[in-house]
């Protein structure tokens, strides 16, 4: 009997981008909810319980990601969810000056936008198991 399939929230406000993310972990064999707003998003992770979260930073509005995961952390349900923060932060504010392991975010992983699909699957795995392709 195989376990349930694991569940990932993406929240991003480039539907395309999340359209397009969202179908190459559904292949992988992982459930996938999408929201494209920091509130939707949050809303979506009390509801749905997600396993892990991909989390946009610069939305809508330039701080939305930031708020967003700092009151994900708040929420005693789901700040033990791994966050995953995918941005283009750093390829589009060259002088951001603060490298995305310091501690700056409350998340888990980068992963710099273009995203390597391969390596985010696979640590997807380190992180929560699951995602066997389906056949």
């Amino acid at each position: 009997m195989s376990s349930p399939a694991k569940k990932i929230l993406i929240v991003d406000d480039d539907h395309d981008f999340a359209e397009a993310v969202s179908s190459y972990l559904e292949a992988q064999g992982y459930v996938v909810v999408t929201a494209h707003e920091g509130r939707e998003g949050l809303k979506l992770a009390k509801m749905e319980r997600p396993d892990l979260i991909i989390m946009d930073i610069v939305m809508n509005e330039r701080t939305e990601g930031f708020f967003t995961v700092q009151e994900l952390r708040r929420t005693a349900e789901l700040k033990a969810v791994p966050i995953f923060v995918m941005s283009s932060l750093y390829s589009k504010i060259t002088d951001f000056g603060v490298p995305p392991d310091s501690g700056w975010l409350a998340h888990d992983e980068f992963f710099s936008k273009p995203v390597e699909m391969p390596a985010l699957v696979e640590k997807i795995r380190q992180r929560i198991g699951g995602g066997e392709a389906t056949a």
